[in-house]
C-alpha cells in the first residue's frame, strides 16, 4: 500500500448549493465524453488482454493497469456524479487507489 491518505468516497453529505447544480451539467458532459473515450479503450485493451492471455497463457501488466485506471477514474467521479458531494473531481484522470474494506458482521 501507498503512504497516501485515505478518505471514504461516499459519503452522505446535507448541504447542498443550487449553482454547483448547474455547474455540474457541465461536468457531466466533460467527464461523459472522456469517460466515454477512456472507456473505449479500455474495452479494446481488455480484448487485446483476452487473445494475450489466450496465446500467451499470462497477463499483460500495461494492459491490466490501463483497464484497472480506467475503472479507478470512474469509481472516483461516481460520488460527484450521483450527486454524493458538491467537492468536484477532476476531468481528466488523476492518480486514484481503490481499495475495499470488508466489514464483519456481528455472526463472526
Amino acid at each position: 500500500m501507498t503512504d497516501s491518505a485515505m478518505t471514504q468516497l461516499f459519503v452522505f453529505e446535507p448541504e447542498a448549493r443550487r449553482i454547483e447544480l448547474l455547474v455540474r451539467i457541465l461536468y457531466w458532459i466533460a467527464i461523459g465524453i472522456v469517460g466515454w473515450v477512456y472507456g473505449v479503450i479500455a474495452l479494446l485493451c481488455l480484448i487485446v488482454q483476452w487473445f494475450y492471455i489466450l496465446i500467451m497463457g499470462r497477463r499483460s501488466q500495461g494492459l491490466s493497469d490501463f483497464a484497472k485506471g480506467y475503472l479507478e477514474y470512474m469509481v472516483h467521479r461516481m460520488p460527484y456524479l450521483y450527486l454524493m458531494t458538491e467537492r468536484r473531481p477532476a476531468v481528466f484522470p488523476d492518480k486514484v487507489g481503490v481499495f475495499e474494506e470488508m466489514e464483519k458482521s456481528g455472526g463472526e
